[in-house]
């Protein structure tokens, strides 16, 4: 399938979606990352994900469905813990040895990134996101985190710690309730309508 532009937006936006393995076809989080790469997708945005299971599974399905590119970044490191490959609807693969090079792939290469809900990695994603564009290693994007569990984290995380995070930096960190929302959030921040 060929990728399509709608709308006049350019392919080469990359959006990076983290969120949790774990979602199975049927349960309201994988329907969620389902809906939301469908608006991915059909925003002509190209998609990154882990390319494995759960909402990685869902949103790369919407995507593709929607007529979107799709790019899984995968791992030996991850597939020698648990026998696994790429979901059916990656449309490209980037191989990397080590979970590291992994999360570097999907932290650098996004225009963008949103979280979904999820677990450890998901934790990992965000943090390593925010952390390097709060010391400049990369450009100013945002990060969109979906669902009220996230801001309720970071909520108890700044009552907790505020002291400890600048002001400054929690304006690459977005609230989004829904995926309709999210996308939203992407369109203006990076300049889409």
């Amino acid at each position: 399938m060929e990728p399509r532009q709608q709308k006049g937006i350019s392919m080469s936006k990359k959006i990076s979606v983290f969120g949790g393995s774990a979602p199975k076809p049927g349960t309201s989080p994988y329907q969620q990352a389902y809906e939301l790469g469908m608006l991915l997708g059909g925003a002509g945005l190209t998609v990154l994900t882990g390319g494995y299971t759960g909402t990685m599974e869902a949103t790369s399905r919407g995507a593709s469905e929607a007529g979107g590119h799709v790019i899984g970044v995968t791992s030996a490191e991850i597939e020698a813990w648990r026998p696994i490959g790429p979901n059916a609807w990656v449309a490209e693969e980037w191989r990397t040895e080590t979970l590291n090079e992994r999360l570097n792939a999907l932290v650098t290469s996004c225009d963008a990134a949103i979280a979904l809900p999820g677990g450890i990695g998901t934790l990992l994603e965000i943090a390593l996101t925010w952390n390097q564009l709060a010391v400049d290693i990369l450009q100013p994007k945002p990060v969109i985190l979906l669902g009220n569990g996230w801001h309720t984290v970071m909520e108890a995380f700044f009552a907790e710690f505020g002291e400890y995070v600048a002001m400054d930096d929690r304006q690459y960190l977005a609230f989004a309730p829904n995926p309709g929302a999210a996308l939203e959030l992407l369109t203006q921040f990076l300049g889409l309508a």
